[in-house]
Formats: C-alpha cells, structure tokens, sequence
C-alpha cells in the first residue's frame, strides 16, 4: 500500500482531481461483441440509457467505445466504427452531465469524438496502431490515456509472454511516451495504463497488480481496467464450471463481480488513480471503501 501522489488533469468542462478519491470510468461498449456485454447497448437509446444510469450510479467518467479489442477479435474500419459511435455521442453530449473519454486506436475517430463532445482520448494500443491520436490530442489539449498492449487483438493471447510483464510494459509506456511527448502533449495530461489482459498471462496480470507501485515511479496517474476480464473468470471457473468453493452453482455473475471487486481493491491499494469498470454501482463502493483503507481522513466521523 502506497500513499497516491496527486495531479491534476484539464478538460473543457473542469478539472479532474487525481489522487484525492479513486475516480471510476464506467464502460460502454457501443458494440455487437465485446467480451463482457456485446450487444447489450448496441443501439443507440440503450447505450444512452445505460451511460445516464451509470452516471447515476456513482461514475466519474464514461468511456464510450465502438471497436472490440478483446483477445481474438479483427477490428473494423473507421467508418463501421464512427457509424456506431456518432448517434450515440451525439445524444450523450446533451445529457450527460460527467466527461466522455472515446475509446479508440484511429486518429481520425479521436478527431470527430472530439469534435462532438467527448473530452479525453483513450488509445488501448498506447499510439502504436495510429500515432497521429497524439497530434489530435496535442491539437485539442485533451488528456491522453495510453495503454500498454503486447501485440495485437487478433492474437495478443497467443503469441509468448514477456519473460518478464512489469519491463515490458514500462518499456512499452516510454516508447509511447516518446510518441506523445514529440507530438507536443504535456506531462500533465497523460494517464497511463498497464493494459491488465492485453498480451499478458493470467499470472502476469496479478503480478503487475501487485507491482503497480513502479509503474507510479514513472510520474504519472494510473488507469487500470480488470472488470470482468478473463483472468478473474478463469481463477474462479475450472474447465467451464465453478470452482470448488462453498458457493452454489449458478451465480457466475456474481462471482465475476466479486472477483472484479478483489482486483479494483488491490489496484486502489498499490496507487492507481482510476478503475475502468462495467459494474458501476458496486465498484464504487468498492473505491469508497478502498480509498478509506488507502486514507482513513476519508472515513466517516464518530
């Protein structure tokens, strides 16, 4: 457990403390198949309903993507991706009241997301896919999460493990600093992410929670996103089927959901500054109390 350093990230409409609280990043997949919720806010009313009721419950920002990249999926032109995306912020620009981060690997998306409300960009693939996303960041002066991918989507989870994940993902980070800092983005607009399940073993992901305090050394906020992602589903499933355990059979989701909250817990505790979360409203009590263990002042009064 170490104590948070604090930053300070500007949008357009204010000013995001980081450190303070954990802030929590509520996911929506404007897509027919992702990994956790493909298809359930395909259209446009539900994925607006759906970000009004995260807003609701508790999120801090929302971060709206319309490309899959989870492990073994091809990807899609930026055309498909934008037809996806703009009825959706479109209708979110007007009635959400939290920041839009647009979740995407194409500069031309990050443009006219930008354009039409969303306020920060999120690049999965740390600007290696399209490093003009920094120019448009630079451009805008909208803050840059970069996130740590081995490989690609189609086959980050076949191609051999780093030998060792924590060197591989700063070595990885600093190139796309390098990226990022030549396109004129400042320092203090950056947010990095050790990209849990992107290119990494299930054991590695656990190792790079656990070690997320060197990833803080490098001087900027943490992003981290475990919600809901394969290596929590595997610790607890044993060829398809519950695992041992004292609970019955049939509550999946719900051991998803407390797997999910065991790994926000351990990425509040070792620094990070952000958690990117499908289940918004028990994740922020997970934070709440988890930030209360990383800062007693927070607690209640007696």
């Amino acid at each position: 457990m170490i104590p948070r350093r604090k930053f300070r990230l500007k949008l357009r409409s204010c000013t995001l403390i980081l450190g303070q609280r954990t802030l929590v990043m509520g996911v929506l997949n404007v897509t027919p198949d992702s990994f956790s919720d493909g298809g359930n806010f395909f259209s446009q009313e539900k994925a607006v309903q759906h970000a009004l009721q995260m807003e609701r419950d508790g999120a801090d920002l929302i971060d709206v993507g319309a490309e899959s990249t989870r492990p073994g999926s091809l990807g899609i032109n930026a055309e498909e991706e934008w037809s996806r995306l703009a009825p959706v912020l479109s209708a979110l620009r007007t009635r959400l009241k939290i920041p839009i981060s647009i979740d995407t690997r194409k500069s031309e998306i990050a443009a006219k997301a930008i354009e039409t409300g969303a306020e920060i960009i999120n690049d999965v693939s740390g600007l290696k896919h399209d490093p003009r996303i920094a120019e448009i960041s630079a451009r805008a002066r909208a803050p840059l999460i970069l996130m740590h991918m081995r490989g690609e989507p189609q086959t980050m989870q076949q191609k051999p493990f780093a030998r060792n994940a924590l060197k591989d993902v700063i070595q990885g980070l600093r190139a796309s600093l390098s990226i990022a800092r030549k396109a004129g983005i400042a320092n203090s607009q950056i947010v990095l992410d050790p990209g849990i399940g992107f290119g990494k073993s299930y054991a590695q992901n656990y190792q790079l929670l656990a070690q997320l305090s060197q990833l803080a050394k490098l001087g900027f906020p943490l992003l981290v996103g475990t919600s809901r992602k394969g290596f929590i589903n595997k610790t607890l499933t044993q060829d398809g089927n519950l695992a041992p355990s004292p609970h019955p059979p049939g509550i999946a989701a719900e051991l998803k959901i407390s797997g999910t909250a065991a790994t926000v817990t351990a990425s509040i505790l070792h620094g990070a500054h952000i958690v990117r979360v499908h289940d918004v409203a028990q994740m922020v009590s997970v934070a709440r109390i988890a930030d209360c263990i990383l800062n007693p002042n927070l607690a209640p009064k007696t």
